[in-house]
């Protein structure tokens, strides 16, 4: 789901720690050394990095292409691929015959049909395209504000443990409980008592 989009759902975070100037080529650096990695022809079967907002398949962040404004702009993709469980059944299939006529065996072992699912696996894993998926983001950084276009728990995951990775800053998602503590001046007693504070189920 991307900026542009006519529908959008996105998640809110706080980017907690600083750069050494100059930032904007820091941030460049670790957008280059953590870009998406294609797999269509490994044997990988997901890759996670960054890729540029206008151009997802050709990521390219040379000079301030990724600097609008105030912010900077950029996408996270994640690339998996999936072999329908189908597909992988029938190549079994085939790989077994072909190793019970060559040996002339009426069975094979638990050792053996394990051999060939991983050898099926991994030739089907090179043939196969992975499926892209790009997800948008805007970076505030002076005011230490991120947000990322997507409510996807698998996505949001991918993306806090890739941004410490490239950044070393922390991501802090914003819901209420993190936005009282966040914002709200409170003392040590009432901290504790937000962080005892349950979800109140309201349907009868």
């Amino acid at each position: 789901m991307g900026i542009t989009s006519a529908t959008i759902s996105l998640t809110r975070y706080r980017v907690e720690g600083d750069f050494a100037a100059p930032v904007i080529e820091t941030v460049g650096r670790a957008l280059k050394r953590h870009s998406i990695s294609e797999i269509d022809d490994e044997s990988n079967d997901k890759s996670v990095g960054w890729t540029s907002l206008q151009h997802p398949f050709a990521p390219d962040f040379d000079g301030s292409s990724f600097v609008v404004g105030s912010y900077f702009v950029f996408s996270l993709r994640i690339d998996k691929k999936s072999i329908p469980p189908k597909v992988l059944q029938k190549h079994q299939a085939i790989e077994s015959a072909k190793r019970l006529t060559q040996s002339g065996r009426d069975f094979l072992s638990n050792n053996e049909k394990k051999q060939i699912k991983d050898h099926v696996l991994n030739l089907l894993s090179l043939r196969i395209p992975a499926t892209p998926n790009i997800y948008d983001l805007l970076w505030n950084y002076e005011q230490h504000q991120l947000w990322f276009f997507t409510n996807l728990k698998s996505a949001n995951e991918e993306l806090e443990t890739l941004f410490i990775q490239s950044f070393g800053l922390n991501l802090i998602r914003l819901f209420p409980y993190t936005m009282a503590e966040l914002a709200a001046d409170l003392s040590d007693s009432q901290k504790d008592g937000l962080k005892m504070l349950k979800p109140l189920h309201l349907a009868s």
